[in-house]
C-alpha cells in the first residue's frame, strides 16, 4: 500500500491527537513514580470515574439547564475533577501514604483499589456502555491531513496541560522540591523538603492529570467502568519504552505508541499494532531497559 504525502499527513495528525492524551494519563503515572516510588495501578480508575462522571450528569445537565453541550461538557469537566481530587485525597491519606517507596505493599493496595473501584463503577453507572454527546461539528484541515473540531480542540488543552505540568516541575518551586524528592530524598529531606507533603502534592497532580485526560477521552469513545484498564496498560508501555520516573521520556514514549498505533493500524491491523507495541516493549526491556531517557539504577 503506497504512502502519499496526504496519508502520510493524516496518520500523523492521527498520532498527534491520539498521542496528547496518552501523555498526559502517563504522566501523572510516571510522576507518582519518580515521586512515591509507588506504581499505582488503580491510577486508571481516577481516569475512569472523570469520563463516567461526564457521561452521568451531562444528559442531567442539558435537560435541567438547556445549556449548550459544549458548556455543559465543561461543567461537568469541572465537577469530575473535583471529585477526583477528592477521591484522590482520601486513598492517599488512608491507603498510600503508608506505603511510601514500598514496591510490594503499594502493588497489592493498588491492585486492590483497581479491583474494588471497578466494581464500585459497576454498581454506581451500571455496565452498558454511555456516551457523550458531540461537542463540536465540522472538520479542520492541518497540514494536509483533516481532524475533527471537538478532537482539534481536546488536542490542543491536552497539549496545553502537558506544556503547564512541564513548566511547573521546570520552574516552580514546588517542582524543584518534586525533582529533588525524585532524584535523592535522604539529600532533598537534609535540604528541608517535607517528603510526605512533597509526595501529596505528586499524587494529587498525578491524580489530576488522570482525571483531565479522562475528561478529555469521554467525547471520543464509548465509556465502561474498564475504560481505563486498557489505557492502563498503555501508559505502562509509553513509561517502559520512555524510562520510568522520566517526564521527557513519556512525552516520548507517548507520540511513538501512538504513531505505531496510527501507522500499523491503518497498514496491518489494530491487532498487529498491538502486537508491535509489545514488541517494542520485549526489545526495550532486552536492550535498554531503563527506557530512552531513563535513568539506570546503580
Amino acid at each position: 500500500m503506497a504512502l502519499s504525502v496526504g496519508l502520510f499527513a493524516q496518520l500523523l495528525v492521527n498520532t498527534l491527537q491520539i498521542g496528547a492524551v496518552y501523555v498526559l494519563f502517563a504522566l501523572g503515572l510516571t510522576l507518582v513514580f519518580g515521586v512515591m516510588k509507588v506504581i499505582n495501578f488503580a491510577h486508571g480508575q481516577f481516569f475512569t470515574l472523570a469520563a463516567l462522571v461526564i457521561a452521568a450528569t451531562m444528559p442531567e445537565f442539558t435537560a435541567r439547564f438547556g445549556m449548550p453541550a459544549w458548556l455543559d461538557y465543561f461543567v461537568c469537566f469541572g465537577l469530575a475533577f473535583i471529585i477526583v481530587g477528592i477521591l484522590g485525597a482520601v486513598l492517599y491519606f488512608v491507603g498510600f501514604e503508608r506505603y511510601l517507596r514500598d514496591l510490594v505493599g503499594s502493588f497489592i493496595l493498588s491492585v486492590g483499589l483497581l479491583l474494588f473501584l471497578e466494581g464500585i463503577y459497576l454498581w454506581l453507572f451500571g455496565g452498558a456502555p454511555r456516551v457523550v454527546p458531540k461537542l463540536l461539528e465540522g472538520q479542520v484541515s492541518l497540514a494536509g491531513g483533516a481532524m475533527e473540531s471537538q478532537r482539534l480542540v481536546i488536542c490542543a488543552i491536552a497539549l496545553a496541560a502537558t506544556a503547564a505540568l512541564y513548566q511547573l516541575v521546570a520552574k516552580t518551586r514546588m517542582g524543584k522540591a518534586l525533582r529533588a524528592v525524585a532524584e535523592d530524598r535522604e539529600a532533598a529531606m537534609l535540604q528541608g523538603i517535607r517528603y510526605r507533603r512533597i509526595s501529596f502534592y505528586g499524587f494529587m497532580i498525578g491524580s489530576g492529570l488522570a482525571a483531565i485526560s479522562g475528561g478529555l477521552i469521554a467525547p471520543l469513545t464509548a465509556i465502561t467502568p474498564a475504560l481505563g484498564n486498557d489505557y492502563l496498560a498503555k501508559a505502562f508501555i509509553i513509561i517502559i519504552i520512555g524510562g520510568l520516573g522520566s517526564i521527557p521520556g513519556a512525552i516520548l514514549g507517548g507520540f511513538l505508541i501512538a504513531a505505531v498505533e496510527s501507522f500499523a493500524g491503518y497498514f496491518l491491523d489494530l491487532s498487529y499494532a498491538t502486537i508491535a507495541m509489545f514488541v517494542l516493549v520485549m526489545v526495550f526491556l532486552l536492550v535498554r531497559p531503563q527506557g530512552i531517557l531513563g535513568v539506570a539504577e546503580r
